[in-house]
């Protein structure tokens, strides 16, 4: 049974009933209350759920966007400071490199140093090459002159007209070079002995006597008899004698040469040369010669002074009768200097 009928049976009275009506309705308030209030704290807790989720999401986005900013500003601080760093380092790695390793006045003076070297050095090796070509040009002219020497001395082995020498041999196209010179070369001549005089020794030594004496000795010796070389040759005094005879010119020659009327031509062509002051028109004072002209010289009457016409050539020259005045160029046929002009 419910609880109004059991209240009614036991308080069968007016008011029992009221009172007993008033705590049902209250009960079933409460229990309606009751209901209501889960139904209110649910949504209470739903509310304050969604409002703290939405204030947290907000406040880790805010975290998020402030921890942005503060990444963005210290990167930016990283950045800079990296950057300012680097400039700092290369600054005075430029300033430590100038002055310590790359210095321009210890750089500049250490070239000039390097160049003075140089120069030092390409002196020294011009002296050394002077020196060497000295050297070969000494050695050369003291061989050239011992072949010479060699050449006269062996001047004998040169051949003749009738017996080849040893130098040039039939069996050969052009002859030695020793050969060539062999008649370049003139034969060696003897040398004389000279005599001593036996005061000459005992002279030299006086204190007061600074030469030999000059006082006439007497005569030296013959020369020592040496064996005739092999060979058509001369006599020696014979051949120095034809070498060193004197001028015997014919009559013809002889007249030519010491001719007393040559000789007054040329004083009297000389004397004429000297006297004529000027080749100008000159007319005497009287009126005899008064219209002949006075026809000057011709070796003078040239712009420039003396022509060749009569002195140097006998021949005229007419460029209108030249076929062409187009001079071809030489053509050097050989070594030996011999040049050609091609025929136009």
């Amino acid at each position: 049974p419910d609880m109004p009928s059991l209240l009614q049976a036991e308080h069968p009275n007016s008011l029992s009933l009221h009172v007993l009506n008033y705590h049902v309705l209250l009960l079933s308030i409460f229990r309606s209350l009751d209901e209501e209030r889960k139904i209110e704290y649910k949504a209470a807790v739903k509310i304050q759920s969604w409002f703290q989720g939405c204030r947290v999401r907000s406040y880790l986005r805010y975290l998020n966007q402030m921890a942005i900013i503060i990444q963005r500003w210290w990167r930016g601080y990283v950045i800079h400071l990296k950057s300012f760093s680097c400039l700092i380092q290369k600054r005075w790695r430029g300033y430590y490199i100038r002055k310590y390793v790359h210095n321009y006045y210890a750089l500049k003076k250490y070239l000039e140093a390097i160049s003075v070297n140089n120069e030092i050095v390409s002196e020294l090796q011009k002296y050394t090459e002077m020196m060497e070509n000295e050297k070969k040009r000494t050695d050369l002219e003291k061989k050239e002159k011992k072949k010479k020497y060699q050449a006269r001395k062996m001047h004998y082995l040169l051949s003749t007209e009738q017996i080849p020498g040893i130098y040039n041999s039939p069996f050969r196209k052009s002859p030695d070079p020793m050969e060539l010179l062999l008649r370049k070369s003139k034969p060696l001549s003897h040398r004389q002995q000279q005599t001593k005089s036996p005061f000459t020794s005992e002279l030299y030594d006086w204190p007061t006597c600074k030469r030999p004496p000059t006082f006439s000795t007497g005569q030296p010796l013959p020369a020592i008899s040496r064996q005739k070389p092999q060979g058509p040759f001369h006599d020696t005094a014979e051949v120095f004698w034809q070498r060193h005879k004197p001028l015997e010119p014919t009559w013809h020659m002889a007249a030519f040469i010491s001719s007393p009327l040559d000789k007054a031509r040329e004083e009297m062509k000389r004397e004429n040369w000297g006297n004529c002051i000027h080749d100008k028109e000159f007319l005497p004072f009287s009126s005899y010669n008064k219209d002949k002209k006075y026809d000057p010289l011709i070796h003078r009457s040239g712009k420039y002074g003396h022509e060749g016409y009569g002195t140097k050539h006998f021949r005229e020259e007419n460029p209108k009768k030249w076929v062409a005045d187009k001079v071809k160029p030489q053509r050097k046929l050989s070594d030996w200097g011999i040049f050609y002009r091609k025929k136009g």
